[in-house]
């Protein structure tokens, strides 16, 4: 209990101090710092999104409303009915592989020294433009193995495990003594006899497309009971040569398989040498000799990787190629995150690192995954670049989807705006619901 203070009344209590704002002003002065973004926010963002919508409701010319005519077309039209379902495939084929990727490689190279500078290559792409990689890639999937670097390695290979055809464009001329034999063959028009030289003269085929290793022609040595003979390119560079003659300058058709046909029944092969000659057994005296259609056929070419078929994996090849480095990047410093006491006790009981890899650290890793796939499931919406680039003109159509038709009903010769603003409505209704769901996940995130 305090005492009466003498002498007048008692002191009023002290007034308290309010506190003040952040910008130590009034509210206006804040909203004053944020206007020039709002500002900006409205005329770059909403403004657009609201005359795109209000757009798709109007006809090509924009003077007369169209209703939903445009959206119907979306779904109608079989042009950007292909351009939704190539949106499909990159959706969940593209993010889905580059963060397994990203993944992979954010493991292995923890574990080798040489880590780091995997790293920096695997992310040197992300430096290049889209553009740029786009011209990188349709060299890259060039058809002519000598060019395209893809055909030359699936060429190589395929050539290492299977017999290449030595001459697609070899024939006889009439003068020869070969004809043609049905099925791309060609059989001698006489039968053959023992310890006689036999003549399998061919023209059509470049010098330059010859084995480096061919060597000049010259006659086969008569066997005892055998059938022998050459086989050689009848023509002389610069001319002068003489048909069915072996000139000096004139090469032996190395590889080339005869086989000696007796009553439609193949009773001996053979395989020509550098020269040109070969030796058949005395089983194929009196038969026909016939130069099988396996010589002639046109020689592996690969793949068409960009044809209809192949078009889309093969430009979603190349946009790994460019964001495998972003998901590595960002997994590899969640990983840095991750508690290695609880790996490490994991081990200790016994688990693999299967085990280790598929109940500790994928878990823990969630989130950064999350972030990484929800990324580039919005970047993938959006391509552009790459398919505009990397396709031929014979396989555009077959690559289209949603963001380069937006282009082309835009902008192309035929432009509809109305159809273009309702592809560009659509994409943003195919973005929206990927958005909330990073914004869900982070406000998650903030509350633990």
């Amino acid at each position: 209990m305090t005492s009466p203070v003498k002498g007048g009344a008692a002191p009023a209590p002290p007034v308290p101090r309010t506190r003040k704002s952040v910008t130590g002003t009034r509210k206006t002065v804040a909203v004053g710092f944020l206007l020039p973004a709002l500002v900006l926010l409205g005329a770059l963002v909403v403004y657009p999104i609201g005359f795109s919508v209000y757009r798709s409701f109007f006809d090509k010319s924009g003077t007369s409303f169209a209703g939903l005519d445009n959206y119907v077309e979306l779904f109608t039209d079989d042009t950007i009915l292909t351009a939704v379902k190539n949106n499909a495939i990159w959706v969940v084929v593209a993010p889905t592989v580059a963060t397994a990727l990203g993944l992979i490689f954010a493991v292995l190279t923890e574990r080798v020294r040489w880590g780091t500078a995997f790293k920096l290559i695997v992310f040197m792409p992300m430096a290049i433009s889209m553009l740029a990689a786009g011209i990188i890639f349709r060299l890259v999937y060039e058809q002519d193995p000598s060019r395209g670097v893809a055909n030359a390695v699936v060429v190589g290979v395929h050539d290492t495990f299977s017999d290449a055809a030595g001459y697609p464009k070899a024939h006889p001329l009439p003068v020869h003594p070969l004809k043609a034999g049905g099925g791309g063959t060609f059989v001698t028009k006489e039968p053959v006899r023992a310890g006689t030289e036999v003549l399998l003269p061919l023209v059509g085929v470049p010098p330059a497309k010859m084995p480096s290793d061919a060597l000049p022609a010259k006659g086969a040595t008569a066997g005892d009971g055998k059938v022998t003979g050459t086989a050689w390119l009848d023509f002389t560079p610069g001319g002068g040569g003489k048909p069915n003659v072996i000139d000096p300058e004139e090469l032996g058709l190395k590889g080339l398989k005869v086989e000696a046909v007796k009553d439609g029944k193949v009773v001996a092969t053979a395989t020509a040498g550098a020269d040109g000659t070969f030796s058949l057994p005395a089983a194929a005296d009196g038969a026909q000799l016939r130069l099988p259609e396996s010589n002639f056929k046109e020689p592996y070419n690969g793949v068409e990787w960009l044809g209809p078929s192949l078009v889309t994996p093969a430009i979603i090849g190349s946009y790994l190629w460019m964001w495998a480095g972003f998901a590595m990047v960002l997994i590899a410093a969640g990983l840095a995150s991750v508690p290695r006491e609880l790996m490490e006790a994991a081990r200790v009981d016994g688990a693999t690192e299967w085990q280790v890899f598929r109940r500790i650290t994928v878990p823990l890793l969630a989130p950064v995954l999350a972030v990484v796939m929800v990324t580039l499931m919005i970047n993938v919406l959006k391509i552009f670049d790459l398919v505009l680039i990397i396709p031929p003109g014979s396989s555009q159509a077959d690559a289209n989807v949603l963001a380069l038709q937006l282009y082309r009903s835009s902008f192309g010769t035929d432009a509809d705006l109305g159809v273009g603003s309702a592809i560009a409505v659509l994409l943003l209704l195919l973005v929206l619901p990927v958005m909330l769901f990073n914004i869900r996940r982070m406000r998650k995130e903030t509350r633990r």
